[in-house]
């Protein structure tokens, strides 16, 4: 049996990243640039007032003050999208509001808070203030110039990206696409949501949460109806989810039971196995194969293990198809309240639902509730996995663990598989 990180080293070694496609900019948020996109004019293209105020020559207001202010002949109003008809002469002013382009003549916009109207209405300004040489003007290409990189190649795209390029007049960009992943559940016991199982029946929860799960990675599910343990139905699934999706996925079936027909049918069809069950738990009978140049992930069906495999294994390999080389988790040491033992030397890593807290640097876990692989309101609880190793078989009460983050909003990444878990 694998570990853990020989399964992710094996994964990633036989993925191959989505061919980058032109979307529209507003598609490409949190996909990977596969090109540099560089800026096609100055941002901004014209010098304008960054205040609404008065655009002034500097050398008409230098030694301005409240109490001997200088007074100048407004010439016009100018608002923003409106280009001035002249020239601001000596002693003159022109009313200019935010945006507006700076007209001929003036280096400095004195802010109207420094101004006061004259007595004789609005034909006169007094300037109270000696402004700054230039003040108040954004300079043509201060924010971007003309050629420079808007967004590099393996960059993830923004909401600043995209706002940028929209300005810049960049309306499409090269990236990698979304990974289209095919859910297959499998099961005859399996019935849809909206029924009342019958005696022997349950209710399909693993193609709502893998399905949850891929969206919330920037990833498009696609579900297929759930299908009856018989050889045909399995192979009627694979051969279709393969002809339309980039990755593909069933839950159950992957056993060695004997309506587990997924394995059967997979060397059937020429599916190359890559390995078959890791040394964990939850999540042992889990397994790797290529199908038609394809990605098959086979996990099992109990809830918990389908979650928890999609969280170690489907979450990085769809970042690394999609371009992205780090995985949103944050390992860190905590103290297991309750302790853990497991029942016997199994030689497999346990992954615990936990609850974590910190306070004042340190962490502290307590599980969130029983351990078993179909109790599923645990995993809802939790926000980190406690990682207890293959060579370890019992931690004591307040004794030392690793916790995988789950559910964070902390900005620190783990990258694979340059640090090997």
């Amino acid at each position: 049996m694998n570990k853990w990180h020989e399964a992710l080293e094996i994964i990633f070694s036989n993925l191959q990243p989505i061919e980058a496609a032109k979307m529209p900019i507003d598609d490409a948020l949190s996909l990977v640039a596969s090109e540099d996109a560089l800026s096609p004019e100055n941002l901004p293209a014209f010098d304008n007032s960054a205040m609404d105020g008065f655009a002034v020559r500097f050398s008409d207001c230098a030694g301005a003050t409240e109490d001997s202010p200088v007074s100048l002949r407004v010439l016009e109003d100018l608002p923003a999208g409106r280009v001035a008809a002249q020239a601001v002469s000596a002693g003159a002013a022109l009313r200019i509001m935010t945006g507006a382009v700076i007209p001929m003549g003036c280096d400095v916009v004195v802010p109207v808070e420094d101004t006061r109207p004259a007595t004789d209405a609005d034909e006169y300004v007094y300037i109270l203030r000696t402004p700054k040489l230039k003040g108040n003007i954004r300079a043509a290409g201060e924010d971007i110039v003309a050629g420079q990189t808007v967004i590099s190649e393996g960059q993830q795209v923004s909401a600043a990206h995209i706002g940028l390029m929209a300005a810049l007049g960049i309306s499409e960009l090269l990236v990698i696409p979304p990974v289209k992943a095919a859910v297959i559940t499998t099961g005859s016991e399996l019935a849809d949501v909206l029924e009342k199982p019958v005696a022997g029946k349950i209710r399909d929860a693993n193609i709502h949460s893998l399905s949850a799960q891929i969206r919330s990675w920037g990833a498009v599910p696609i579900a297929f109806p759930r299908i009856a343990d018989t050889r045909q139905a399995v192979e009627s699934a694979l051969e279709e989810a393969a002809s339309l999706c980039d990755l593909l996925i069933t839950t159950g079936g992957v056993s060695v039971g004997d309506y587990d027909y997924v394995k059967e049918v997979l060397n059937a069809l020429g599916a190359k196995q890559h390995f078959w069950r890791v040394a964990q738990k939850p999540g042992g009978p889990f397994g790797f194969w290529t199908l038609w140049g394809k990605p098959f992930f086979g996990i099992p069906g109990n809830p918990v293990s389908a979650i928890v495999m999609a969280e170690l294994y489907l979450k990085p390999a769809i970042y690394r198809m999609m371009g992205r080389k780090n995985v949103n988790y944050q390992r860190v040491a905590a103290r297991l309240e309750s302790g853990f033992r497991k029942t016997g030397a199994d030689g497999k890593r346990h992954f615990l639902r936990v609850i974590a807290d910190e306070r004042e640097g340190k962490w502290t876990a307590r599980l969130s509730g029983p351990q078993g692989s179909a109790q599923l309101a645990s995993m809802r609880a939790a926000n980190a996995l406690a990682m207890i190793p293959e060579d370890t078989l019992e931690v004591p009460a307040g004794g030392e663990v690793e916790l995988l983050l789950i559910k964070t909003n902390r900005a620190s990444t783990y990258q694979w598989p340059n640090s090997p878990p």
